[in-house]
């Protein structure tokens, strides 16, 4: 075994550059990583049916043509401009706690008579758009639902509401 021997001294050893890519782009490197990290937020962002319920600012997505359900013929394709956003007072505000943006549902105007009358259907395949909450202190019965609706429906709509009550059935 060599007998020990001391160490030498030598100047620390530096990596070329003086500091690591890192610490030079730090600025460089969080913009790119909140760039990533905003792409990913916006794909898995909420979808139409994610919405506040009763926001009044939330746009409708854009119309689709209508798929066929069991008992309703499918109906045209409508460009977005066809449809229009319609606000409609339902009698029964129990059934429409049952509603949730995006279903699908028919509006039935009855007449309102002691002994029955006539009802029909008024708003066929309508899209719930929004449910807006209740103002406190309102008293004049049923709950409001906002729809999604061609523009002659919504006309049928506005005048039904006026004489009858509306009721709405779920597809």
């Amino acid at each position: 075994m060599p007998p020990p021997r001391e160490v030498p001294h030598f100047a620390p050893v530096r990596v070329r550059g003086g500091r690591g890519w890192f610490v030079q782009h730090r600025r460089q490197a969080v913009a790119a990583g909140l760039t990533v990290t905003a792409a990913a937020l916006v794909a898995a962002g909420p979808q139409d049916t994610d919405r506040v319920r009763g926001h009044p600012h939330s746009a409708p997505p854009p119309a689709r043509a209508a798929s066929p359900v069991a008992g309703h013929p499918p109906g045209p394709a409508r460009r977005a401009a066809d449809r229009v956003t319609a606000p409609v007072r339902i009698a029964d505000a129990a059934a429409v706690r049952l509603l949730r943006p995006g279903d699908r549902v028919d509006v039935i105007a009855a007449a309102e008579t002691a002994t029955g009358g006539e009802a029909r259907v008024v708003a066929r395949g309508a899209r719930v758009r929004m449910i807006p909450e209740p103002l406190e202190g309102a008293v004049d019965g049923g709950a409001l639902v906002v729809l999604s609706v061609p523009r002659a429906t919504a006309a049928r709509l506005a005048g039904a509401s006026t004489t009858r009550r509306l009721a709405v059935t779920l597809w």
